[in-house]
């Protein structure tokens, strides 16, 4: 295999690939600090991922990186444990500046970092994201953060009222960068790209490559290594995967029966839009069902009640559309249900992997109607999962 990083050619013996693919790898087998191997055992991580497995070598060499890679598949671990391996306590601006599509994931991330980093004496993380009081993320900024994770427009606002300087980081992180492309934020990269330092590492994830993606790679990061990830079963976090075959008219009472025969007290449902949250919330609510909802339309502060509230087991069940699903890091959620069967594969995974999370198992069942039956194989084929299906009398 041939590696191109900055013009040289980096050449890898395919036997000793192919050998090394073999191989159970742990974190052990990587030159961690103690600060961050004694975060991964308290977290009760043991085993990288996939794209864990081939990014954190290449990152921590310094080299820039092109990754293909869903989400589901550990990639927020992949670049943070670099830029938190080679920070400089010592220094007092931005060092890594993360770039995301939406505030919920910019939240997540951030809530990932700081967790990965909660050894490290001195450590500071800020999310700056839009819909948030600006003094108030000036106040945050003024405590010095190593790393920022942002939203492209956010960001460019605090960089042009000179409340955040970029200037002088050392790595920058693009991640779902198609996403970003799909939202319109292409103009906004190219600018965060050309303010930064012309030396600095990027890294670049995304699931799919259209040509904008390619010209930003062709454009600034000649030379950067590549490697491409599909999801593998073993990457999934512990979860028992389940379909339920029903009409559509009978998934509210599906997961009533489902939530009772299993005794589950906290889940999430997962719909494909708003107006269909709020049926299955009305729904839930006729049978005792405590719930409360969360979709696009609801504004920051609202989103940050609910979140507040289900953290707090106030309600039992929240009902969600995908728009909020990468956002949702809650610990303890026990099951999530895809009440309808997600348009996009990576929806998936991002919708399954609200449970089982912090080292704890979890379930996750998909309703399917006849309907939805194609939808599901293609999922099936794509997340190369293997779910059982469930009977609703209780037995496998």
């Amino acid at each position: 295999m041939l590696v191109l990083y900055n013009n040289r050619v980096l050449k890898k013996d395919e036997n000793d690939m192919n050998d090394n693919e073999n191989e159970e790898i742990s974190f052990k087998d990587f030159d961690l600090s103690p600060e961050i191997k004694d975060a991964l055992r308290k977290m009760g991580v043991k085993r990288p991922t996939t794209v864990q497995q081939k990014a954190i070598p290449l990152l921590m060499d310094d080299m820039s990186l092109i990754a293909k890679a869903p989400t589901g598949t550990g990639k927020t671990f992949a670049f943070s444990i670099p830029i938190l391996e080679y920070l400089n306590m010592n220094v007092d601006f931005v060092q890594a500046l993360i770039l995301c599509p939406t505030r919920e994931l910019a939240l997540q991330i951030a809530s990932e970092i700081k967790n990965l980093a909660r050894f490290i004496k001195g450590f500071n993380v800020v999310a700056v994201i839009g819909g948030q009081n600006i003094k108030t993320q000036q106040n945050k900024l003024s405590r010095k953060p190593q790393v920022v994770v942002a939203t492209p427009g956010r960001l460019l606002d605090l960089v042009d009222r000179k409340m955040i300087d970029i200037s002088e980081i050392y790595t920058l992180v693009l991640d779902e960068a198609d996403e970003m492309l799909k939202m319109g934020f292409i103009k906004d990269i190219k600018r965060v790209i050309a303010i930064t330092p012309k030396d600095k590492q990027i890294a670049l994830f995304s699931a799919t490559m259209p040509r904008e993606i390619l010209d930003i790679t062709w454009q600034f990061m000649e030379g950067a290594a590549q490697i491409d990830v599909m999801p593998k079963a073993e990457d999934h976090p512990n979860i028992d995967e389940y379909i339920i075959e029903v009409p559509e008219k009978d998934k509210a009472g599906a997961i009533i029966s489902v939530l009772d025969a299993e005794q589950i007290k906290k889940a999430i449902v997962f719909c494909n839009t708003r107006t269909q949250t709020e049926k299955v919330l009305r729904k839930l609510e006729s049978h005792g069902i405590s719930c409360d909802i969360l979709h696009g339309s609801i504004g920051q502060g609202g989103r940050n009640r609910v979140m507040d509230g289900f953290r707090k087991n106030k309600f039992d069940v929240l009902v969600a559309t995908d728009v909020v699903a990468r956002g949702i890091d809650v610990d303890d959620v026990e099951a999530v249900f895809n009440y309808d069967i997600p348009n996009e594969n990576e929806f998936y995974l991002h919708r399954i992997g609200r449970t089982g999370r912090a080292g704890r198992s979890g379930k996750a069942y998909s309703l399917v109607a006849y309907m939805d039956k194609s939808r599901m194989e293609d999922i099936i084929r794509y997340t190369a999962c293997n779910p059982s299906v469930y009977n609703l009398r209780g037995s496998l």
